[in-house]
């Protein structure tokens, strides 16, 4: 089975908020910000120069990330999710791989991610491509006891 990556449209919104909302509910709680940004992605993350990808697998949307920019040359990866019916397939590698390409093709110098010490599967593929630990600095969520970062 081949895994496709997409971009962004409206009616794809329900994904993004679905499967986000899902392992927040799982493993903590969605917080306001989450809330928004899931929301509304069109103002939270694309207005301002971000991109939402979606993985399809045998013609199934079935994750997605983003890509928030922080400044002109930051991007935070942000809102990786995969449904967890998916789990194991290398989705969350193919949508790292590809949200670090986009973010390349963007002129990003760095990528900044905060996440969460038992989230141990999406730090060893953060690990996988190359990002590493930094102290956490003014986490946006109050779970966020990891940051990491990618120089470009």
């Amino acid at each position: 089975m081949e895994i496709l990556i997409s971009y962004y449209q409206p009616d794809k919104q329900t994904f993004f908020e679905k499967f986000n909302k899902a392992w927040l509910n799982k493993y903590f709680t969605v917080e306001p910000i989450d809330k928004y940004v899931l929301e509304h992605p069109e103002e939270a993350i694309l207005r301002d120069g971000g991109e939402i990808l979606f993985a399809a697998y045998d013609g199934v949307i079935v994750g997605t990330v983003a890509l928030k920019r922080v400044s002109e040359e930051v991007m935070e990866l942000t809102k990786m999710a995969v449904d967890e019916s998916y789990h194991g397939l290398g989705i969350g590698k193919a949508l790292c791989a590809h949200a670090i390409e986009k973010a390349r093709e963007l002129g990003v110098k760095k990528l900044v991610l905060y996440s969460q010490s038992i989230l141990q599967s999406a730090l060893a593929i953060y690990r996988k491509y190359g990002f590493y630990n930094v102290p956490v600095d003014n986490p946006k969520y109050k779970r966020a006891d990891v940051m990491m970062e990618l120089v470009l």
